[in-house]
Parts: C-alpha cells; sequence; structure tokens
C-alpha cells in the first residue's frame, strides 16, 4: 500500500551513492546478493537474541535491495535475470525472519511464526501468479513503469512488511500479537489480490475474445 508513495522520495536519496558504486565498477546483481546475505545474517542475531544488530541487517538489506534496480538503469542493464535474482532472493529474506523468530522461541512464537509464513505464502503466490499473465497479456501498471515485473499492490507490500519486521526487533515481547495482527492483514491482501486479480483478467480476456471475433467477422 505504502510502496508507491514511498518509493519517489527514496530514489533521489540513493542518486549519490549509485553514482558511486556505478564508479567503482560494481554490478548490480553483486548488490542483490550483497543484499540477501546481509538480511540473512538477521536469522542468527535474531535467534541469538541480539535484536539491534538483527535491526541493523534488515535495514542495511533494503538500502541495498532499493540500490540494485537503480544502479541497474542508471548503467542501463536492466535485464530479466536480473529482476528474477531480485524477486526471488527478495521473498527467501521476508521468509527467513518469521522463521528466524520461531526458532528462537518455539514454544511461544512458533506458531505465530507459521501463520505468518502461510500468509507470506498467499501474498507471494497471488503477486507472482498475476505477474505471470499480466506479462502475457501486456498489462500496463504505471505506478512501477520501472518494474522488471507485474508489481500488483496491496495491503501489506514490502514497506509495511520491513516496518513490521523492525517494530519485531524493536519490541520482541509483542512478536506473537504482531505477528497475528500482520497475517490478518495479509490475509487481507491475498484475498483483494485474488478478487481483483481474476476480475482485471477476466475482463482482459472477455476484451481480447471479442476483439478476436470481430477481426474473425471482419
Amino acid at each position: 500500500m505504502l510502496d508507491a508513495k514511498i518509493t519517489p522520495f527514496i530514489k533521489p536519496l540513493l542518486k549519490p551513492l549509485i553514482s558511486f558504486l556505478d564508479q567503482q565498477g560494481v554490478a548490480p546483481n553483486h548488490v542483490t546478493l550483497a543484499g540477501f546475505v546481509l538480511g540473512l545474517l538477521a536469522v542468527p542475531f535474531i535467534i541469538l537474541n541480539w535484536w539491534w544488530v538483527a535491526l541493523c541487517c534488515i535495514i542495511l538489506n533494503r538500502v541495498l535491495d532499493g540500490i540494485d534496480g537503480e544502479l541497474a538503469r542508471y548503467q542501463k542493464s536492466s535485464s530479466s535475470a536480473g529482476g528474477y535474482l531480485d524477486i526471488c532472493l527478495d521473498f527467501l529474506f521476508y521468509a527467513s525472519i518469521p522463521l528466524a523468530f520461531g526458532i528462537a522461541d518455539p514454544i511461544n512464537w512458533g506458531i505465530p511464526a507459521m501463520v505468518l509464513l502461510a500468509t507470506f505464502i498467499g501474498t507471494g503466490s497471488s503477486f507472482l501468479a498475476f505477474a505471470i499473465a499480466a506479462e502475457k497479456f501486456q498489462i500496463a501498471r504505471p505506478q512501477f513503469a520501472n518494474k522488471s515485473f507485474y508489481y500488483m499492490q496491496g495491503l501489506t507490500e514490502g514497506t509495511e512488511t520491513i516496518i513490521v519486521f523492525l517494530a519485531f526487533c524493536i519490541w520482541p515481547q509483542y512478536f506473537a500479537e504482531m505477528a497475528y495482527i500482520f497475517a490478518a492483514a495479509c490475509a487481507v491482501t491475498v484475498a483483494t489480490r485474488i478478487a481483483g486479480g481474476f476480475s482485471t483478467l477476466d475482463k482482459v480476456e472477455r476484451s481480447v475474445k471479442a476483439k478476436n471475433a470481430r477481426e474473425h467477422q471482419a
């Protein structure tokens, strides 16, 4: 929900760093991989209850995730392969944080972590499944014109997820409550994406069939 609003404010802040990385010959995929590794480092720190170190790892992951795509566009090297790598590693990172909390305290946090992971599967699958169909029908998405895939909006997106992850690390004693609340919000996202995606694709397919029928008659 917040991604489209936050992105225009973040991009100008990244320009000096992107220019520096380009001068050093850093490739966008290297930034993607470095961000993923730093994000995964949050897992052992969460298990050890080193909350502030884990929080820093999560922040660094998100900063680098914002840089890789902008660096690719700056270098005019954007590619489907790079976009694929980025989204795969993003979803693995997202799943790793609830998993880490579940491992850290399986008695109190295990079930909330599993519930949250289940809803993450729903948000991720509804997101990516529609992206495949949107690519097939070339459905435009002006809010995210620079994305290498169709970016389907929802109540819980990347920005909201990271805010919640940071809240987990700042107030870990409330992990269970926050996990359940965010899982409920994710469930709303899943329902609206499925309903909206089905309706959109149904209309597009009907339009295409009607157009083909008219052309056949002509």
